[in-house]
């Protein structure tokens, strides 16, 4: 019967993020996802106790597979230039290949929602930003390299950049691809922050 009752909430979550994809934009209600699922109102409610936990629930899975990977980058024996463009293909390819979670990173699908959802969402982007610049400024302290500006900077700018390209990715209704042009503007970025070559 848990397993059954397991098998729910994931079938609850993995609708609600086929319909942040499908109708990105639009308002979700209780009553349209539970049609998705095929069950009643209250059957929802037996699961999660309000639309918030549902999405934060979705929130909290993102934040789990995104910041395993970016601790398992942050420990590879890699070039600080490495470490740093895997994390944000990460994110841009993660949100790639799962659109509607895609809208809650840019917080979208949140507008008009649980202000202490939205707030869930604007962490994670806050996580990513503190995990850059503690990269960035480990590899300063251990002389790996030299940033032309401070680590907090580079970081602001790096996810300013990233959170753009998810806006643009989620605009166009998923037809952009947020990591085809990457590349180009990595080595961009990676010039106007790092002194010398930048390959250290």
């Amino acid at each position: 019967m848990k397993a059954e009752r397991g098998q729910r909430k994931q079938q609850i979550l993995e609708c609600l993020a086929i319909m942040l994809q499908e109708q990105s934009g639009a308002r979700i209600t209780t009553a349209k996802l539970a049609e998705a699922v095929g069950v009643s109102e209250a059957a929802l409610y037996r699961h999660f106790p309000s639309k918030a936990k549902m999405f934060e629930a979705l929130l909290e899975f993102m934040e789990d597979a995104l910041f395993s990977r970016i601790k398992t980058i942050a420990g590879e024996q890699e070039e600080l230039r490495d470490k740093v463009n895997k994390v944000a293909m990460l994110w841009l390819t993660f949100a790639k290949r799962n659109p509607g979670l895609g809208c809650l990173l840019n917080g979208e699908a949140l507008v008009g929602e649980n202000p202490r959802t939205q707030q869930r969402a604007r962490a994670l982007t806050e996580r990513l930003e503190t995990e850059l610049r503690s990269l960035m400024r480990n590899a300063e302290i251990q002389n790996e390299v030299t940033l032309k500006v401070s680590s907090t900077v580079a970081a602001q700018l790096l996810v300013s950049v990233i959170e753009g390209t998810l806006q643009r990715f989620v605009r166009s209704q998923f037809r952009y691809d947020p990591t085809s042009a990457w590349p180009v503007q990595w080595d961009l970025l990676w010039g106007g922050i790092v002194n010398g070559q930048g390959m250290a």
